[in-house]
């Protein structure tokens, strides 16, 4: 099989071969290697590449599974990681000045999992500054495989590309605001927000503490389900981590793939209809088409209020954001990206009330949510509203109507952070100009089973999840 092949197939496909003895650890971390150093000067997507180190855990690997076989389906699969999560004896920059050469001393809680798993780290993944709406002035944007010239998605741009290009078998990135989905839509993979507090953020640097999810990135639904098999779980060193029952849903029977009947699914009559884009719709309408040929019922509901809720989000996020910050804009205020200076200081500037009040409607809105969809096991919503905007693009018309890119692209997304939902993003087709769309599944609380379920059983009866990029070819 040729190296790059080895770069496309699923965490799946390149377990069952290291479990049978046909492929070596060593050999697939030389795959990515050598597909890095062919596409990364085009792609941008890693700001650490820890190629040596790589290969010695590789070699570890291969003898450790000669010796006693996998002690799991990620045991030798080379990961990367978003460069907010630590990873010990590599930089966690933050793709900011402010920590250009902050060395971690330990691992984040999810790199110690995925480690215990037998996992590979390749290297740390490009993003926004501190996971924001702003790409990093010092290591530069990260670019779409799939068209250059539109945006990859944020803040984990690099992950979604180096999943979606071939640059490893899966990624970890964070969600705030959209996040992990948003790059997951516009790059043609798949990508799960849990519930809020499921997967420790312990060792990752804080946005929002309120609103921050850790994520998988991955090529398909089975891969997110094996990585939220290692990843999830409750973790003492994490505030915000919650004791809950886990169900896997990486072992499924064609039966409960092939046969949804047991489903109750809900297509919202007012997730902003007007503003979304037409080719947008018809791939979500497909998409429903696909469950119901499954046996799945689906009923048209309306959600709570829906405008609004990015303000709601912004001040919480300011006001965090603003509190962790708070040292390193005492003493180094200047080395922060311009855009994001200013959206810190606006945070810290804002009122205790102005916070509170936020709080207070984010519980809200999520008790809401919920009540609205107790009766139901899954939403059905666009991973965006648009497809992948054009870079640097401020504004985009949707049936005759100019709106804002931000809007666009965040209002999918920002309820269910608000929520604290599980979501999970999917391919789900693609626009007249050849870039990806997504579907996103929503459940409620703790059942991202349901989720990872319906995202097999979708990806069983289509093959966008297969289409790779032709910057990859």
């Amino acid at each position: 099989m040729p190296a790059n092949s080895l770069c496309f197939q699923s965490i799946n496909e390149s377990a069952a071969q290291i479990a049978a003895g046909t492929l070596s650890p060593v050999e697939l971390c030389h795959a990515y290697l050598e597909h890095i150093e062919a596409r990364e000067p085009v792609l941008n997507a890693y700001i650490e590449v820890a190629g040596e180190t790589a290969m010695k855990a590789a070699h570890v690997a291969e003898a450790e599974i000669s010796r006693n076989g996998t002690r799991s389906p990620l045991h030798g699969i080379p990961l990367a990681h978003k460069d907010i999560i630590d990873v010990a004896g590599l930089p966690t920059s933050c793709g900011s000045r402010v920590l250009q050469n902050n060395l971690a001393s330990r691992n984040a809680t999810v790199i110690n999992r995925l480690e215990a798993a037998g996992a590979i780290v390749l290297g740390k993944l490009n993003m926004n500054e501190f996971a924001t709406l702003v790409p990093s002035e010092v290591f530069g944007p990260t670019v779409n495989p799939w068209n250059g010239a539109h945006s990859p998605g944020g803040s984990s741009s690099g992950s979604g590309v180096a999943v979606a290009a071939g640059l490893c078998a899966a990624a970890l990135g964070t969600d705030t605001g959209g996040s992990i989905r948003l790059p997951a839509t516009f790059c043609g993979v798949t990508g799960l927000k849990a519930t809020h507090g499921r997967i420790s953020s312990d060792g990752v640097v804080p946005l929002a503490w309120s609103l921050d999810h850790v994520g998988p990135l991955t090529r398909d639904a089975l891969d997110a389900s094996l990585m939220y098999d290692a990843l999830a779980g409750f973790d003492a060193a994490d505030l915000t981590s919650r004791d809950h029952a886990l169900t896997s849903a990486s072992n499924l029977s064609d039966a409960q793939l092939h046969d949804l009947s047991d489903l109750r699914l809900a297509v919202p009559t007012n997730f902003f209809s007007e503003l979304t884009d037409p080719q947008v719709a018809s791939a979500l309408a497909a998409a429903c088409d696909v469950f119901s040929d499954r046996g799945a019922r689906i009923e048209s509901i309306a959600l709570p209020e829906l405008d609004g809720l990015w303000s709601i989000a912004d001040a919480i996020i300011g006001a965090e954001a603003s509190t962790s910050h708070a040292e390193h804009l005492r003493d180094r205020v200047h080395e922060y990206g311009e855009k994001v200076r200013k959206f810190l200081l606006r945070g810290q500037a804002a009122s205790a009330q102005d916070y509170v009040r936020a709080r207070g409607a984010k519980a809200r809105f999520k008790r809401k949510m919920l009540s609205c969809l107790e009766t139901f096991d899954a939403l059905l919503v666009p991973g965006a509203l648009i497809p992948a905007p054009p870079l640097g693009a401020r504004t985009v018309n949707i049936n005759n109507r100019e709106i804002s890119v931000l809007d666009a692209v965040i209002s999918a997304t920002c309820p269910f952070n608000l929520s604290g939902q599980p979501a999970l993003s999917l391919p789900s087709g693609f626009s007249s100009d050849g870039l990806p769309l997504g579907l996103q599944i929503v459940c409620r609380p703790w059942q991202e089973h349901v989720a990872l379920r319906m995202g097999q059983a979708y990806q069983t009866a289509t093959d966008w999840h297969l289409q790779t990029p032709p910057a990859s070819a």
